[in-house]
């Protein structure tokens, strides 16, 4: 059983993903790094190491039972316990998401990997999860899942969404439920967005970069034992709801 802090971080091969696991991995942590496709995995974890990351790779698809459930086995066996696990792992659903017209399948797929693959993978993990002195979850959200910003006239939200934005407000009240289930534990689960970042998932027109993007996610992996559960935040602090 190792006495070294475990982290797992979805869908980390690029992007946002890899800069939380290689800051993670900067702390002394070892970094699970969760990924569906082999080869952009296994490149993932030789770039982390050759920073000096203890990095692994974890086979891993949110959208599968035996994936997920391969993935526990493998950090159980490696570690035997998970200290943070950072669902970071989403789609957007593709565009347009018009309300309208809507293709339902596009609602689906988001669902599918931004709330159902946060479910079940949390789930999962929960058991090695228990068995950390610190376990921290961490939920990668948005700010578009606010029902308050989307509902203020004039407030930077976005394209119109019927897919990926209700993700997020679904993922954000998903959070809360979990905070309060476990609130007699010393697991804290928040939810994290990180801004308009320039990644694949938005053809790169984002604003900032994922480095920046990974801050919060960082932040609240690292909470201490007082810190907050069941809050939304960005680098600015609190987010609406």
């Amino acid at each position: 059983m190792s006495e070294q802090t475990i982290a797992l971080v979805s869908g980390a091969n690029k992007g946002i993903g890899y800069e939380i696991a290689l800051g993670l991995g900067r702390l002394g942590w070892s970094v699970g790094v969760g990924a569906r496709d082999g080869t952009r995995r296994e490149a993932a974890v030789a770039k982390l190491r050759a920073e000096g990351v203890d990095a692994f790779g974890v086979p891993l698809d949110v959208t599968d039972d035996a994936s997920v459930t391969a993935a526990a086995e493998l950090i159980d066996g490696r570690a035997g316990h998970l200290d943070v696990l950072v669902n970071n792992a989403g789609v957007t659903g593709g565009m347009p998401q018009d309300p309208i017209g809507a293709d339902l399948d596009t609602v689906r797929t988001a669902v599918e990997t931004n709330v159902l693959g946060v479910i079940r993978l949390t789930n999962a993990m929960l058991p090695l999860l228990r068995r950390s002195g610190s376990p921290r979850i961490v939920n990668m959200s948005s700010t578009v899942g606010s029902l308050m910003r989307q509902s203020t006239p004039g407030a930077q939200t976005g394209p119109i969404s019927v897919a990926y934005a209700p993700s997020k407000t679904f993922l954000n009240a998903v959070t809360l439920q979990y905070a309060k289930q476990l609130s007699d534990t010393n697991i804290l689960i928040n939810a994290g967005c990180p801004g308009f970042c320039a990644t694949d998932l938005n053809g790169f027109r984002g604003v900032r970069t994922p480095e920046q993007g990974a801050a919060i996610a960082i932040r609240l992996a690292t909470l201490p034992d007082d810190g907050p559960t069941g809050g939304f935040f960005d680098d600015d602090g609190v987010v609406p709801w």
